[in-house]
């Protein structure tokens, strides 16, 4: 079970989705897009180095599914406060409390093998950025896959507004990432082919630009017009109409 939210912060309304459970989680980690940023608490996240806890609590795992054109470091804030806050609210441990770190990565960054609890993920690339003054976001850098945002306090009016666009469905989820990726292939292969098709088309017309170039001067030298300028079949009296 999926349960399915709509912002209308930005316009078009964005759209977000959360696993029911754990176990859930599961299945979005497994079959997620690549436009799919995913956010979640802080201490949901068991990272391969010292600077991170585990933490045995279970999290929800916030996905916003990205637009075509639109890139996951370039979330307007607005959207982003949206998710924070959606995250904070499905969280056990995060809803209880004030100031809780949420981590937002992209989808294609999640790192999902079996030495880890169900429903906790970590990550491929742990680079991060400076966090700033909360409830601002941290400032990003080129090479950050993981950044960080405050939310200082449960915003009701937010949570409230999310929740009354609220769906719940039962997607197959193995089947919308399978259909996607046969809508990418077809996409990729119709550029492919109008890359090609245009390739085509300006090394043709320089080949005709060439051949216009290099045969410029053909028509002068044809034997008819040779002919018309040559002395040799003029009359004896030629010479007499430059007098």
């Amino acid at each position: 079970m999926v349960f399915y939210f709509k912002s209308t912060v930005v316009d078009p309304p964005a759209y977000v989705y959360v696993g029911k459970d754990k176990f859930e989680n599961e299945e979005l980690i497994a079959h997620g897009w690549e436009e799919d940023v995913c956010s979640l608490p802080f201490s949901s996240v068991l990272m391969l180095s010292r600077q991170f806890h585990v933490d045995k609590l279970s999290s929800a795992h916030i996905y916003l599914r990205l637009r075509d054109g639109e890139t996951w470091d370039n979330i307007p804030e607005e959207l982003l406060t949206d998710l924070g806050q959606l995250t904070k609210a499905n969280s056990i441990e995060g809803n209880k409390k004030d100031n809780i770190t949420i981590i937002y990565t992209p989808w294609s960054n999640l790192k999902k093998d079996g030495s880890m609890a169900v429903g906790q993920v970590s990550f491929k690339d742990n680079k991060k950025v400076h966090l700033s003054s909360p409830p601002n976001i941290y400032k990003p850098t080129d090479s950050a896959q993981v950044k960080r945002l405050v939310i200082t306090q449960r915003e009701n009016a937010i949570v409230n507004r999310l929740n009354k666009t609220k769906e719940e469905k039962h997607p197959d989820l193995r089947q919308e990432k399978e259909d996607r990726l046969k809508e990418l292939r077809k996409k990729d292969q119709a550029t492919q082919q109008a890359r090609k098709k245009e390739e085509a088309r300006i090394s043709k017309e320089r080949q005709e630009k060439k051949w216009q170039k290099d045969h410029a001067y053909d028509a002068i030298f044809t034997e008819e017009a040779m002919a018309s300028t040559s002395n040799q079949d003029r009359d004896e009296n030629w010479e007499d109409d430059f007098m």
